[in-house]
């Protein structure tokens, strides 16, 4: 089984909600999201993490690792800080911030999706 965050952007208000409870919840502050509410020319778009795993591959250091729900999760010991994770992400939602070394991303803890008001955002579980 695979948990992650599936998005529906053409469901989104763009109020950042799901930004702001994120940030709150994960830093206890604001402006440092796990997920991204972008609006441009072709409408909104959501980065979220989809657990590809692809940042798995390219960490030096094995500090990523895959639960048994499939969820990437960053062992702050073993990162380097080498933000190759953050390179690889082909979602671009893999981050860091200059006060927070190691690189962080959704670890799919649903609560964005609990405050989203349209349901732009759901926690969903495939088999792979």
């Amino acid at each position: 089984m695979k948990k992650y965050l599936k998005t529906f952007p053409e469901l989104c208000i763009a109020c950042h909600t799901c930004e702001s409870v994120c940030s709150n919840l994960y830093f206890k502050q604001e402006g440092k999201s796990c997920i991204v509410i972008t609006e441009n020319t072709d409408g909104i778009e959501i980065n979220a993490c989809n657990q590809c795993q692809a940042c798995v591959k390219v960490c030096p250091t094995q500090a990523l690792s895959v639960t048994p729900q499939g969820v990437v999760m960053v062992n702050k010991s073993l990162c380097i800080h080498c933000y190759m994770c953050v390179a690889a992400c082909p979602t671009q939602s893999f981050f860091r911030h200059a006060e927070n070394l190691p690189p962080f991303k959704c670890i799919a803890c649903g609560a964005c999706t609990k405050s989203c008001p349209t349901g732009a955002i759901k926690i969903v579980q495939d088999k792979e």
